[in-house]
């Protein structure tokens, strides 16, 4: 009985997320931005991120891990190519520049993806969520 006990009191305190980013284009410039939201911002106010991991693009996959996630998130991951911090829009003004993906598969339509098409739920997600980078 108290092994039970124990058990369910690590899983019920783990709150760890591995994110493996495929699909980076190591050909091009600036840094890639892995951003951890809850519903707050999602996905377009990066300042509302609760965190964000910035790597070098010198491998096509990378792997990081956010030590503290909330239970419902979502996790955004964009190419910053001229690494001002945004997503840069093509002369549309409308469709991406950049390199981005989405937890869940989500995809940008006409408008950005919503929280809930990108929502995971840390209980019931494998390790390591896979987000492939996706180029215009």
């Amino acid at each position: 009985m108290l092994i039970g006990a124990i058990a369910m009191s690590t899983n019920a305190t783990e709150s760890k997320v591995t994110i493996a980013v495929k699909g980076i284009d190591v050909s091009r410039p600036g840094k890639v931005l892995v951003m951890l939201f809850a519903e707050e911002g999602f996905p377009k106010q990066h300042d509302k991120a609760l965190r964000i991991i910035s790597l070098n693009t010198t491998k096509t996959e990378q792997v990081v891990t956010f030590d503290e996630t909330p239970q419902v998130f979502a996790v955004k991951v964009l190419h910053d190519e001229d690494e001002d911090g945004r997503v840069t829009k093509n002369w549309t003004g409308i469709w991406p520049k950049e390199g981005l993906g989405f937890s869940n598969g989500a995809r940008i339509t006409f408008k950005a993806p919503s929280f809930a098409s990108a929502r995971l739920d840390r209980n019931s997600v494998a390790s390591p969520i896979v987000i492939t980078v996706r180029y215009p």
